[in-house]
């Protein structure tokens, strides 16, 4: 029954994109998250099972829209390998399973190994996984990103990001500095990132300001 429910799903996905005039040569990404998703419920679920409502063990998890929405506007939305991956990320940190949210994004980068957005995601979910704190895996995905594309404002926004989690602000100041030197002046995104650096900036003059007049840190 699950298996039936499945190719029913790739039979409507593949009308769609036909009667939206989804361009045929980037069929491939609807196609690589759809055999994700197989591949999960083949790994995960019971397949002679019939179907039946399921309640998710882990604690829900609030992801960010905004900066999703951030994500996006950097690395491009619809057709695009990190839109595709990044949903179904995103619907894994929503179940609470930061887990598999992982391994989606490491799938996506052994899948397409030469996108400096995917090894960005990458980075950011193991950073997350490991409860905010940037491991060795996370740095090299990381500076993956950034070697891949050293003049995109992405990876050193979302490595700034990330210090910020860790609570390593003094360290993030200038990765968000490159970032915003980074982007077009043009960029629909440009001011989100202006934003978040001048916020950082207050935060770390209040820091600085509390410790020379000899008071508790905030």
């Amino acid at each position: 029954m699950g298996w039936l429910t499945l190719a029913l799903i790739a039979l409507l996905a593949v009308l769609a994109l036909a009667l939206m005039r989804y361009p045929r040569k980037l069929w491939t990404v609807p196609a690589t998250a759809i055999m994700l998703g197989a591949a999960g419920y083949a790994w995960q679920g019971s397949p002679g099972l019939p179907g039946h409502p399921v309640v998710p063990g882990g604690q829900q998890v609030q992801v960010d829209q905004g900066l999703i929405d951030l994500r996006d506007a950097m690395f491009g939305k619809y057709g695009t390998y990190a839109w595709s991956y990044g949903n179904l990320a995103d619907g894994m940190l929503r179940q609470g399973d930061r887990e598999r949210a992982v391994k989606v994004w490491q799938g996506a980068v052994r899948q397409v190994p030469e996108d400096a957005a995917l090894w960005t995601g990458f980075g950011l979910a193991l950073a997350e996984y490991d409860g905010n704190q940037i491991s060795p895996a996370a740095q090299f995905a990381f500076g993956k990103a950034s070697a891949l594309s050293p003049q995109h404002p992405g990876p050193p926004f979302f490595y700034g990001l990330a210090l910020v989690r860790a609570n390593r602000f003094a360290e993030a100041r200038p990765w968000w500095e490159k970032a915003v030197a980074l982007a077009p002046d043009k960029a629909s995104y440009r001011p989100a990132l202006v934003a978040r650096l001048l916020a950082l900036e207050m935060f770390l003059q209040d820091q600085e300001q509390a410790r020379r007049e000899g008071a508790p840190r905030r």
